[in-house]
């Protein structure tokens, strides 16, 4: 008699099931991290809720590549720990990991001239082997269709432009549909309208269950689209809370050392952060 395969077993990897609106994606206790003999993070504590957008901001320096990199569990914590899916990262092979987590890095290169909708399909690669291999196809069609690169899945990936290297590197981590995405500043190479249309899908992956955290520079998006931020400032965290409560004046004239102002927005109430220029007038 023929065994049925487990949902949630396949070739000894354990499969992600689905989160609890409001469940821990991924969790940072006691967190610290050193780089060479600089410690860059110190005391972190936070938790990435499912059905959530969670923005890190604070000055270059502060930490936050650093945080998203611990919490994808690519750097190792000196002291604390993570935890994802509930469970300690150690208790999870790389295998494992990668059906849990996607990670968008900050640049996105390839040694090789591979075809947009190949590199796109390079994030079913967790998938192989298992009975969601079959949403392959899906997968990667939506995710070009989500990121509007379809219409240039043949070109190769080395003759794309900056941006456009960047939604395809988005559309991959799409493609890969683990319930916590890891996006380090996915906007930073975008025009307008793809930086709305970016965090556009974190609202929606955020709606759908996911849970996602996102590295940003601009307050304004992050005050837009985040239900919540930490703001880093000198390797810990300053706040963390939604960000019409936690971006105020005061706080983040410190935490960036340039005086602002925020206004509320007229129409939806969120904060406008926008330098005070007077302050620096004769």
């Amino acid at each position: 008699m023929k065994v049925p395969r487990s949902p949630f077993r396949a070739r000894g990897r354990r499969l992600p099931g689905p989160l609890s609106p409001g469940a821990a994606a991924a969790e940072a206790h006691g967190l610290r991290v050193r780089l060479g003999r600089r410690t860059v993070l110190n005391s972190i504590d936070l938790t990435a809720h499912a059905g959530e957008v969670l923005a890190l901001v604070g000055p270059n320096g502060a930490g936050k590549s650093t945080l998203l990199a611990a919490l994808a569990a690519d750097l190792p914590a000196e002291n604390g720990g993570i935890r994802i899916d509930g469970r300690p990262v150690t208790d999870w092979s790389a295998a494992e990991l990668a059906l849990r987590r996607a990670v968008l890095p900050q640049t996105a290169a390839l040694s090789f001239p591979f075809p947009v909708a190949d590199v796109v399909r390079m994030g079913r690669a967790p998938w192989a082997g298992t009975e969601r291999a079959d949403e392959d196809d899906p997968a990667v069609a939506a995710a070009m269709a989500a990121t509007e690169v379809a219409e240039f899945a043949a070109r190769p990936f080395s003759a794309l432009s900056g941006g456009e290297r960047a939604r395809v590197a988005l559309a991959r981590v799409l493609a890969q549909r683990a319930p916590l995405l890891l996006l380090d500043e996915p906007t930073a190479a975008l025009d307008l309208r793809h930086q709305e249309l970016v965090l556009r899908i974190c609202r929606e992956r955020a709606a759908a269950g996911d849970a996602v955290v996102v590295v940003l520079h601009d307050l304004g998006l992050a005050a837009a689209y985040a239900d919540r931020a930490a703001v880093l400032h000198g390797g810990r965290i300053a706040v963390a809370g939604p960000p019409a409560e936690v971006f105020t004046g005061e706080l983040l004239g410190e935490v960036y050392r340039q005086p602002v102002e925020v206004f509320p927005h007229p129409r939806t109430g969120a904060p406008l952060v926008v330098p005070d220029r007077s302050a620096g007038a004769a």
